[in-house]
């Protein structure tokens, strides 16, 4: 208990040596995060596929689910985005698989000061910009550390409530459950997951990969449902300007708004999976 304390007051010491020294510079930074997201295998309303279809399936899921992600920040804004890869052709001479990968959010701009997250969000070829307050997580701080890379870093919790229009909690209906409206309400109702969070105070920025913020220096990994976010580089004060430009296309909806349409949507999938939908196989 002991060392832990006196790692704490170290740690702490360092903060407000680091804080006065990126006082005096125009302090900016690059976080490099590699996210990772175990899905169930879609369902598909039962329908059977060969070995080589399932196969295709998980490979495209893996591309999906498994992804580079770059957080540029100064001391108040951030701007999160994927990191640009060449896509690799598909096998088929075709795009492919896509499934719900469509709702892949785009740029999202955070700003401190002004209490304002931006998304660019597309969702099944529509173009959405999602203007709201930032989300607020409450944070409890726990008496735990560990070192990520050459940087102390301390734990944190908070409960979070994720809509059901998250990609990850898509699945289609399984054989029996084609009627079961109760089971389809449950697969869209939002529900609490528990976000648990490490953070440098290194780096004493208000920032985070994703939607999290809030902690006193920058969020190194956050683990949270299904899904877990690791920082693997670093790089401050670079030469060059870090850029941080605030997403403009789109239709403008709030955060509310957005979860609405994409719930309504969601739902029409999951029913076409279960074949009552149009060119469906289900009941007649």
């Amino acid at each position: 208990m002991k060392s832990q304390l006196f790692k704490i007051f170290l740690v702490c010491l360092f903060t407000a040596f680091s804080c006065s020294t990126f006082a005096q510079a125009d302090f900016q930074g690059k976080a490099y995060y590699e996210s990772k997201t175990t899905a169930e295998m879609p369902d598909f309303g039962g329908r059977q596929m060969s070995d080589e279809q399932k196969k295709r399936i998980e490979e495209r899921m893996k591309s999906l689910f498994e992804k580079t992600y770059i957080l540029s920040f100064n001391r108040s804004e951030s701007i999160y985005k994927e990191e640009e890869k060449l896509a690799a052709p598909s096998s088929s001479g075709g795009r492919g698989f896509r499934g719900p990968g469509d709702l892949s959010a785009g740029p999202k701009y955070k700003n401190i000061k002004t209490n304002q997250v931006i998304v660019d969000q597309e969702f099944f070829g529509k173009q959405f910009l999602i203007k709201d307050s930032l989300p607020k997580l409450v944070w409890k701080m726990q008496n735990e550390s560990k070192q990520i890379g050459q940087y102390t870093c301390f734990k944190a919790t908070a409960v979070k409530l994720v809509s059901g229009t998250d990609i990850t909690s898509f699945r289609g209906p399984k054989r029996g459950e084609e009627e079961d409206k109760s089971k389809e309400e449950e697969n869209v109702a939002p529900r609490e997951v528990t976000v648990t969070a490490w953070y440098t105070p290194q780096i004493p920025v208000n920032q985070g990969p994703d939607d999290y913020w809030g902690l006193p220096g920058l969020i190194l990994e956050v683990s949270t449902d299904k899904t877990t976010i690791l920082c693997s580089k670093i790089v401050l004060n670079a030469k060059d300007d870090t850029e941080i430009k605030i997403p403009t296309k789109g239709k403008v909806v709030t955060q509310e708004e957005y979860t609405e349409i994409a719930t309504k949507k969601m739902a029409e999938l999951r029913e076409s999976f279960s074949g009552r939908g149009p060119g469906g196989g289900g009941r007649r």
